[in-house]
């Protein structure tokens, strides 16, 4: 390979990979989004939030029953408790990191 098709490569690369990120975000600001959107995009954060958290609570595997991870569980439960009545998600995750590592410094 020469040089110029390896440079050419990377230029392409960069563009196929700059056109899906930067070209919303040109869309959106000429033409906006949606009410109903806006909304749904707004449910998207504790989603995935809350996807990441209930994968990490499970252990499968392929043949076998779920198993879960009971320390997890017991780290959890509160810091959702405290997210439902906080509405401050930095405050439950401080909650669970500091409720984790008393539990795991206790069993």
């Amino acid at each position: 390979m020469t040089t110029e098709t390896i440079l050419a490569g990377i230029f392409l690369g960069a563009v196929v990979t700059w056109i899906p990120r930067v070209l919303p975000f040109i869309l959106i600001k000429y033409r906006g989004l949606p009410d109903s959107l806006i909304r749904f995009l707004n449910y998207l954060p504790i989603s995935i939030i809350f996807a990441l958290t209930l994968s990490s609570l499970v252990n499968e595997r392929r043949g076998h029953l779920p198993q879960f991870n009971w320390l997890e569980i017991l780290a959890v439960l509160p810091a959702f408790w405290v997210a439902a009545k906080s509405k401050n998600i930095l405050l439950a995750v401080l909650t669970g990191i500091i409720l984790m590592a008393v539990l795991r410094a206790v069993a």
